[in-house]
């Protein structure tokens, strides 16, 4: 069987294990949380800061779902395998995602139900046969596919499932040590090669044009990188701080910030102060700034600011707490 289109209207109520609206509330809460622990050095799981490969895959059960799946999918996009060990198709299936999974690198986990011993949680999913694959993001069930399908067919799947999660939520994954306990055994799983050499020579090219003043260099510098290697973190944070300065590098700061207090829902007059905001280290003023303004706005008007706001988050990145209290707020005056 072919997996389903994936879209927002997909969305199921998992109101047999949480309410849909109780699910998300903890979910942001967890996300709160884990914030605050890996800023004492503290915590552990997947959403407790980096982790090795080898934790991208997990066993659940019935009575660590609510923990291991609604919280955790608060950081991450959790896929659902539900399995049996009498299940053919299923020992087709799952090292196939269990790899996907791991070449994702933090962008999504999958965990594993053996529906043996997790009847209620098949019930309540409405499975009838297996293998079954649904995602779970932000509190909120997704059907992906059932059966046994074509390895592109899948890719493109979680691929979709990836997008959908940051765009619609915000939700960018987990970061991965590539250096902790498992990870060998992990990158051999995942079929996945080091960043080729000239990687490293763009990346520095892209050092040189930013100390140089020739923001446009670096930025083709980056995208170059993120060609070959689009999960290369250095580049996407390269990128993001290269492209804000290049936008700022030739505003008016006086005439943005009266713009934006005379038009308080002019998207593309808050943009630009948010811009200034970043710049100026005013973190939580620039979020803000941004979030307020998907408040009072909408259709494309609310997308460009959204999308915009998702932009400063690269710049500041994913683990700062500003950046998830920011991400919770948004979420709060999208749904």
């Amino acid at each position: 069987m072919q997996p389903r289109n994936m879209s927002m209207s997909g969305v199921v109520d998992l109101a047999a294990v949480k309410a849909a609206g109780e699910a998300k509330a903890k979910a942001e809460q967890a996300r709160a949380e884990a914030a605050r622990q890996v800023g004492q050095g503290g915590g552990s799981g997947p959403a407790a800061g980096a982790v090795p490969p080898s934790a991208l895959v997990i066993d659940v059960d019935e009575a660590g779902f609510e923990r291991d799946v609604l919280q955790l999918s608060a950081e991450v996009p959790v896929v659902l395998d539900f399995w049996a060990e009498w299940c053919e198709p299923c020992k087709q299936l799952s090292p196939l995602l269990e790899r996907l999974t791991v070449q994702a690198n933090g962008r999504l986990v999958l965990a594993k139900v053996d529906v043996d011993a997790n009847q209620m949680l098949m019930q309540q999913f409405g499975i009838q046969g297996i293998p079954a694959v649904f995602a779970v993001v932000a509190g909120q069930v997704l059907p992906l596919f059932q059966g046994v399908a074509p390895e592109q067919q899948i890719r493109e799947t979680l691929a979709q499932l990836i997008q959908v999660a940051e765009e619609r939520f915000g939700i960018i994954g987990i970061e991965v040590d590539p250096n902790a306990e498992g990870a060998a055994a992990g990158a051999a799983d995942a079929d996945v090669e080091p960043p080729a050499g000239p990687h490293d020579a763009l990346l520095e090219a892209a050092v040189v044009a930013l100390d140089a003043g020739d923001l446009g260099g670096a930025v083709q510098a980056y995208k170059n990188v993120l060609a070959d290697d689009p999960a290369n973190s250095e580049a996407k944070l390269g990128l993001a701080q290269a492209e804000l300065l290049a936008r700022v590098q030739h505003m008016n700061p006086q005439a943005v910030r009266t713009a934006a207090a005379e038009n308080p829902k002019d998207p593309a007059a808050q943009i630009a102060a948010a811009d200034l905001d970043l710049v100026g280290g005013h973190v939580e003023d620039a979020f803000g700034r941004l979030v307020d303004t998907v408040r009072v706005t909408f259709g494309d008007e609310r997308d460009s600011v959204r999308l915009r706001l998702l932009e400063l988050f690269e710049v500041i990145g994913a683990d700062d707490p500003r950046v998830t209290a920011a991400r919770t707020a948004l979420a709060r005056v999208l749904f």
